[in-house]
Formats: structure tokens, C-alpha cells, sequence
């Protein structure tokens, strides 16, 4: 089952976003958990998380082990590794503990990250990296 979640983009154009489900509070659940679309957990999950789109860690989670996604959003708790092919949000009450492999990574004022980030290539992007030589200025 699935539900259409509207999102607005940045163009305040909306979009659906197609919601698998979630894991609610009071909820513990360990081994690997495998999604199509976005998925929110707001309970307790020792294991692997793996989702073609978004996984949204709310308030009240705690996570440990490994998130594989797009889009990783975290506002509770997090000890692992992120592997993400778009962005990592650390969200004003969210606390992630070990690695992130992700192109683009963002804290919010509040958020907390202890541990090492390797910033990537994004998968999206098609375009060449470009070197730009810089010259020191000559003082005489």
C-alpha cells in the first residue's frame, strides 16, 4: 500500500511524493528493511534501512546501523553509516553518530554530527568537474 503525499519544490510547485509507510513510536524492529518510496520511522530499529527515495527519521527515533537512500532526514537519533545519493538533513533535534557518503550534506542550527563525512559526486549530475588554477599575487 501506498499514499500520495503532496510536497511543494522549490518553485512552490507541488509534486507527489510516494509514501510506503512508517514504523511509529513504541515500534522495535531489527534486520534489514527494504522500500520503494519514502518511509518515516519514529520507533526504534537496530539494522539496515534501505529506500530508492526518502527515509525520514522522526523526533522520537533511534537508529542504529545502516540507512541506504536518496534522501535521508533525520530529527532523532542515528549510529552508523549513511550512504545517500542525494542530501543528509540533520534536522534542530537531530543527533547522527558515525559516517556519512553523501554529495551534499546539511546540519541545522541544534543538529548534531560526531564522525567523519565523505562527500561524493552526485549520481544526478552529467556535467565535467572543472579545475580553476589559482595564482598567488606577487608583492613587489
Amino acid at each position: 500500500m501506498s499514499w500520495k503525499w503532496p510536497a511543494a519544490d522549490n518553485n512552490g510547485a507541488t509534486n507527489s511524493e510516494e509514501w510506503t509507510g512508517f514504523i511509529d513510536q513504541g515500534v522495535t524492529l531489527e534486520g534489514t528493511l527494504t522500500v520503494k518510496g519514502t518511509f518515516r520511522i519514529d520507533g526504534n530499529v537496530k539494522g539496515n534501512i534501505i529506500s530508492e527515495q526518502t527515509v525520514i527519521l522522526g523526533d522520537g527515533a533511534k537508529v542504529e546501523g545502516q540507512i541506504e537512500g536518496n534522501r535521508v532526514v533525520i530529527s532523532g537519533r542515528f549510529d552508523g553509516v549513511i550512504f545517500a545519493r542525494g542530501r543528509v538533513e540533520i534536522q534542530a533535534k537531530g543527533v547522527v553518530t558515525g559516517e556519512v557518503h553523501a554529495p551534499c550534506m546539511v546540519i541545522d542550527p541544534g543538529g548534531i554530527f560526531d564522525g567523519r563525512c565523505h562527500m561524493l559526486a552526485s549520481s544526478d549530475t552529467t556535467s565535467a568537474s572543472i579545475t580553476i588554477p589559482i595564482r598567488a599575487a606577487s608583492g613587489s
